[in-house]
């Protein structure tokens, strides 16, 4: 037993649950998840006038670059769910030690960070909790991704993409929630990393198809050079520090990112969702 999981109390959580970066791609699904399982959820924003939450998720204001800003949000809280990063271009947060301070004055007990791709300082602060029970939530590809391609597909039924036999291991965002939410509520999961991944290996034509397949139409993948991919992505606003990451992770997936791990089922109790599932859910975004 790790330190952390002998500080973890009775099952399930008394208190309600902060979640960070609660509009966020992933924050939305730990949010939904937290209602769905009939947890108290409260939703950090800088402006809770343009959040748009179901109903029963409490909304409050709040900056992770300014910890004295959550201090009322976090009152009564027992889990909280942490993003690693603020501010435009995912700028790394430096207030690490600032928030787990306040977190731990209001009794926070547990603790999901969402690793960000690389160190961070506040995941360096969360893991040095040695008197909290974190969990670092660490997914590959989101299926979400695929959203980037709805123009092109609704204008031309065409994927332009380079890497044409690169290979992803992609996860549902739901499932990052899913596991997200039982760490944050249950017992067992202190001092605890989680890869997340979807539960099959897929190709980029894999991933067209499945498209293809959810909105009725085919879908052309044309395979971009390096250099007219580098064109592409600085048309549609990428910075240069995005557009090198993009060129490693797909040009030299890491092996973490297309290899299936068991994490959601073993954690969620149920298997991970397909992506011939996202596509089906999402098939009107790539109808004209």
């Amino acid at each position: 037993m790790t330190n952390q999981e002998s500080t973890e109390g009775t099952t399930g959580t008394e208190g309600t649950v902060l979640v960070t970066g609660a509009t966020g791609t992933v924050g939305r699904q730990v949010v939904t998840e937290l209602l769905r399982r009939g947890h108290s959820v409260r939703a950090l924003t800088r402006d809770p006038a343009k959040a748009d939450f179901p109903a029963g998720v409490e909304v409050a204001q709040g900056d992770l670059t300014d910890p004295e800003s959550l201090v009322s949000a976090l009152e009564g809280v027992t889990g909280l769910h942490l993003i690693t990063f603020g501010g435009p271009y995912f700028a790394p947060l430096e207030t690490g030690s600032q928030i787990l301070e306040l977190a731990r004055k209001a009794g926070v007990r547990r603790i999901t960070v969402l690793h960000g791709g690389g160190p961070s300082p506040l995941e360096d602060a969360v893991r040095a909790g040695e008197d909290l029970a974190w969990t670092v939530v660490m997914p590959v590809e989101f299926m979400s991704n695929a959203l980037e391609w709805a123009d092109g597909i609704r204008g031309g039924d065409a994927v332009r993409e380079p890497f044409a036999g690169r290979l992803s291991a992609m996860v549902h965002e739901g499932d990052i929630g899913a596991v997200a939410a039982v760490a944050l509520t249950e017992d067992g999961h202190g001092g605890r990393e989680y890869v997340i991944t979807g539960p099959e290996v897929l190709t980029l034509k894999d991933k067209t198809d499945a498209i293809a397949a959810a909105r009725g139409r085919e879908i052309r993948l044309v395979e971009l050079t390096e250099e007219q991919a580098v064109e592409q992505w600085r048309a549609a606003g990428q910075p240069d520090e995005v557009i090198g990451f993009l060129l490693e992770a797909y040009g030299n997936t890491p092996l973490v990112g297309r290899t299936v791990v068991d994490t959601v089922e073993k954690v969620t109790g149920r298997p991970a969702r397909t992506f011939a599932e996202w596509a089906a859910e999402h098939a009107d975004a790539f109808r004209a």
